[in-house]
């Protein structure tokens, strides 16, 4: 055995500094009968020693006496073994406990009596360790018998936890006070929460408290029909007890898994492992948790309401902000046309024109930017009629080739006038492609894109394709052979990827504010991609990054499958 010779004695139930000779302190340890005695500074670290059984695992006191305590002879449950010396030094309180200490392969249980050391002026900065060697079958009933007799009882112990839950309205601060606060009381080797969202088929780890040798769990996705235990958890009302359970891959042997919900509707899970013995859980400690439970499952109900909250303001903040961003660029965009028409029309009336050919001129330049003006208009009246719900469009067969060609007669010569090529792919077939749409908007959807990639375009060229892609889809109570996909692909400026975002938000450019180097109001394709769903498809953006083109492409339903040119004929 050790006994050092500076040994120290309990004094009813505190510790005074005063020594004994190391023949009186023998006597004084055997005539205790204890197994375990020693005293420890705040951080855990031993001071003194005395261990019954030491001699037998060849442990001396060079390898205990001022080693630090994981690398020695120790508690399992180390985080929680220092909290409870901390918590008796700052109360001056001794408390009665259990705790499985840990020697090269072998494990410990001991009952303890912990008790802070008083010096001379009224402080604690040591304790002082007694503790008997449990065998395995009464570490049970010794656990039952700290319950009436601890200085912490399980319902002080509730209030302490529930009070620190309530005090935040921050889901992770929840989730992780909970594990911290249950695991530590417990002792438990592991204890996880889960969060549940209704009609999911998996729960996630929000936060996790454990044993350092155990693997983490933090952040894992379980599914419920693998999980039978916390599956059935999560439909009862009660907590489900496991005294032994089969080994598996987080080495659990004992479990106490229970849901946590509000208004009768589960939104979470506890789970408390014990991973070093099998564990028959107490009915005091399965109330505490059924407590607790329903404690934590307003809490985070309150904290997801809040988080709720929080992102709806943040997303109004940012509507809010990128609307006033659009007010103010498309006064700008307004301003434009209308000073180019008060402009021309000012000329004529004063006679400046030199002559009627000129006068024309200025007519057509006045016409254009009042075109110009009425599709800016009309791009604000089409969102706002989105937006509220009143946008109701008539379908009918439209020929993909007489669409595509309207487009090439609004748009090429523009795409010519900057020198870039402007080409159009239509599958070949025998008896056209024939979409179901609404032709007027399918035609202002193409000319937005096809004008976005001329207007960000310097060099290079424009590519209108479209495949039809055999595959039944279902609009408006009908069913159709497949969908037409229309690629717009240009080599322009390219988007980056962190910016791909905004492509499709109202009111949003990539490059915005006044001094934005293209114009325009940022509509286009939030308005674009409103009116493809309307119709059953949908729009994607494709670009590897700056300077390196963009593709868009959207999907019109299938009215009736062609007949495709094979290419042998």
């Amino acid at each position: 055995m050790i006994a050092p010779a500076d040994f120290h004695h309990p004094r009813f139930g505190y510790t005074t500094m005063q020594s004994t000779t190391a023949q009186g302190e023998s006597r004084f340890l055997q005539e205790l009968e204890v197994d375990l005695m020693c005293s420890q500074d705040s951080s855990g670290q031993y001071r003194s020693f005395y261990w019954r059984q030491a001699e037998q695992y060849n442990l001396t006191q060079e390898q205990v006496i001022g080693v630090p305590l994981n690398q020695t002879f120790h508690p399992i449950a180390l985080d929680a073994y220092r909290d409870r010396i901390q918590r008796i030094l700052e109360n001056r309180t001794p408390e009665r406990c259990i705790h499985d200490f840990c020697y090269g392969d072998h494990v410990f249980p001991f009952e303890l009596v912990i008790s802070p050391i008083l010096q001379s002026d009224g402080q604690a900065t040591q304790v002082w360790v007694m503790g008997h060697l449990l065998p395995e079958g009464s570490v049970q009933k010794v656990i039952d018998s700290l319950v009436p007799l601890s200085v912490d009882p399980n319902q002080k112990l509730l209030t302490q936890i529930a009070r620190r839950i309530r005090r935040t309205l921050d889901l992770d601060t929840i989730w992780q006070q909970t594990v911290d606060s249950l695991g530590k009381a417990l002792q438990v080797s592991r204890c996880i929460i889960c969060s549940y969202k209704p009609d999911y088929i998996d729960v996630k780890v929000e936060a996790e408290y454990r044993q350092d040798s155990l693997e983490e769990m933090l952040g894992m996705t379980l599914e419920l029909e693998s999980e039978l235990i916390m599956k059935q958890a999560m439909w009862s009302s009660e907590p489900v007890v496991v005294d032994q359970i089969a080994p598996s891959r987080f080495q659990e042997k004992s479990l106490l898994v229970v849901s946590t919900s509000y208004k009768d509707e589960p939104n979470g899970l506890i789970s408390l492992q014990q991973c070093d013995r099998h564990r028959p859980w107490s009915d005091a400690e399965i109330e505490l948790v059924r407590e607790l439970a329903e404690q934590v499952g307003t809490a985070i109900a309150h904290g997801t309401l809040y988080k709720e909250l929080e992102l709806a303001r943040e997303q109004a903040e940012e509507v809010s902000r990128l609307k006033s961003e659009f007010l103010a660029s498309t006064s700008h965009e307004l301003r434009t046309p209308l000073n180019g028409m008060i402009g021309f029309l000012k000329l004529i009336l004063e006679g400046m024109a030199d002559d009627p050919e000129e006068q024309r001129e200025f007519i057509q330049e006045a016409h254009n930017s009042a075109l110009h003006l009425l599709n800016i208009i009309n791009d604000i009246l089409d969102i706002a009629k989105i937006e509220a719900g009143k946008m109701e469009l008539e379908f009918s067969p439209v020929e993909l080739e007489y669409l595509f060609n309207k487009v090439y007669d609004f748009t090429a010569q523009q795409a010519h006038h900057k020198n870039l090529s402007f080409t159009l792919e239509i599958p070949a077939v025998y008896d056209g492609i024939v979409m179901y749409g609404n032709y007027q908007r399918l035609l202002q959807v193409m000319l937005n894109l096809v004008g976005n990639a001329i207007k960000f375009t310097d060099e290079g060229g424009i590519t209108i394709s479209a495949e039809v892609i055999r595959k039944k889809v279902h609009f408006q109570g009908q069913e159709f052979p497949g969908h037409v996909k229309v690629r717009v692909a240009d080599t322009g400026i390219g988007v980056s990827l962190d910016k791909q975002d905004k492509l499709f938000q109202s009111f949003s450019q990539v490059h915005g504010g006044l001094n934005r180097p293209y114009g325009g109001t940022g509509l286009g394709l939030a308005i674009s991609q409103k009116l493809v769903e309307t119709m059953g498809g949908v729009v994607h953006f494709f670009s590897m990054g700056e300077n390196l083109g963009s593709t868009v492409t959207f999907t019109v339903p299938l009215y009736q499958e062609p007949v495709m040119v094979s290419r042998t004929d």
